[in-house]
């Protein structure tokens, strides 16, 4: 079954298009940077909000207009995966990212959930092979079923633990088995919601066990692709683990793994930490740790993950001067962990969702570029450093004074001067090159 006859392949129009169906600014071959654009953003699908979302919310029942969800079982898990590589080949989108509960379905009982994914892993690589379109990621969905009340690998039931880490070890196997090239580990309730019943020594110590025996197991299958861990402040639980890229920094630090993890940064979860997505992305960069990107962004009127597709193009400009100046995101990606409104339910309406978000980081990447081309903020940020080029500065940078000789040199300082940041001046030039 095809879903999407009437819709011809999304094309590159340019910016004075009115076709609503076509692209603006994302032009997948436009050189950018040195390479084309689409080896910059490298977008994906998330086949969870594109193709499982129905709509539901905790107030409301599933309204998404959704042709297989008259089906059930690996009929359904099979149109699904049809329909869902239709319209990647239909947007040009050569990635899709998954968890195992996304491509099929959970059976019985693990053995079942095991044989089920075999059958459709199986079908998934026949549209991968006829389509060239490429997994970037998958991972585990250890946080629905109600056995992960507590949490997985941070549980106080030794079972689940077990059960959860023998749901990774088929992920992994089957995210190797179609060429993915990142696993991730969200852990949606890895956290507590009040000290009087968690022991957080145990369960912290827990989580590093469970992800150090995802590292030996990674190297004994010869697994080749990158290690993610996406940092999440809250919802569900109240406290999470992995709050935001400082926290999650420092617990790998402390058990010895940060030489096999990077960080897979969501927008909307930044926000929900209190940072800024550009933020979120620049603490990653400066430690070596930026892997991969869920592209979206929150309404910062409510205190959840709403995953919109992201439409802020000031913060897409941010985001891509940070994945320009760490070289690229390859081997990771932009997946859009977004989801159409629950208003915009019919199937026309994930187009449109797409193509906004697609658009918006094209854009953004154009505009990135062309503000590190003209040294825009790096000149002044530089200027803004230089007594650190010279002098004390440099005696400080190079470990050549200590507590006494800073006293010395301070006791001989008259009235200090500092100079204006000019924050306003910035953003109104940031504006400008917008605006262009």
């Amino acid at each position: 079954m095809k879903l999407f006859d009437t819709i011809d392949k999304i094309k590159f129009e340019g910016p004075d298009s009115d076709n609503s169906l076509a692209f603006k600014y994302y032009n997948p071959d436009q050189i950018v940077a040195g390479k084309p654009m689409k080896e910059h953003l490298r977008f994906a699908m998330s086949y969870w909000h594109t193709l499982t979302g129905d709509g539901s919310d905790p107030f409301g029942a599933a309204t998404m207009e959704r042709p297989w969800n008259e089906l059930d079982g690996i009929e359904q898990a099979k149109l699904r995966a049809d329909i869902g590589f239709e319209f990647m080949e239909k947007l040009g989108m050569e990635y899709f990212c998954f968890h195992d509960l996304d491509i099929a379905p959970e059976g019985k009982n693990l053995k079942e959930k095991h044989a089920n994914l075999d059958i459709i892993v199986d079908y998934i690589e026949e549209l991968m092979k006829k389509t060239g379109i490429k997994c970037l990621w998958g991972t585990t969905n250890a946080f629905t079923h109600p056995r992960f009340v507590h949490g997985a690998s941070t549980s106080p039931n030794a079972d689940v633990f077990a059960y959860a880490a023998a749901q990774v070890k088929k992920a992994m196997e089957i995210t190797m088995r179609l060429g993915g090239e990142n696993y991730v580990f969200w852990g949606g309730r890895e956290g507590y919601e009040t000290l009087l019943n968690t022991n957080t020594e145990l369960e912290l110590d827990n989580l590093a066990r469970f992800l150090q025996m995802a590292v030996d197991y990674k190297e004994k299958i010869g697994f080749t692709g990158q290690l993610l861990i996406e940092p999440k402040p809250k919802e569900p639980t109240k406290h999470q683990y992995d709050f935001d890229t400082a926290t999650v920094l420092g617990f790998l630090r402390k058990y010895n793994l940060q030489d096999h993890f990077k960080l897979n940064i969501e927008a909307n979860h930044a926000t929900l930490a209190m940072h800024t997505f550009d933020h979120e992305l620049n603490m990653c960069r400066i430690n070596g740790a930026l892997g991969s990107i869920d592209a979206n962004q929150g309404d910062l009127l409510l205190g959840w993950d709403t995953d919109q597709f992201p439409t802020n193009i000031y913060d897409a400009v941010l985001a891509m001067i940070e994945v320009l100046k760490n070289g690229g995101i390859a081997p990771g990606g932009l997946n859009f962990d977004s989801k159409v409104r629950r208003g915009s339910f019919e199937p026309v309406d994930l187009f449109y969702g797409y193509i906004a978000g697609m658009d918006t980081f094209a854009r953004g990447l154009i505009i990135a570029d062309n503000l590190i081309k003209d040294g825009v903020f790096d000149n002044f940020t530089k200027e803004r450093y230089a007594s650190y080029e010279t002098g004390i500065g440099k005696q400080i940078i190079n470990k050549e004074v200590g507590f006494e000789e800073l006293e010395n040199y301070a006791l001989g300082l008259g009235d200090i001067k500092n100079t204006s940041g000019r924050q306003e001046l910035l953003e109104n030039i940031l504006n400008q090159y917008i605006y262009r």
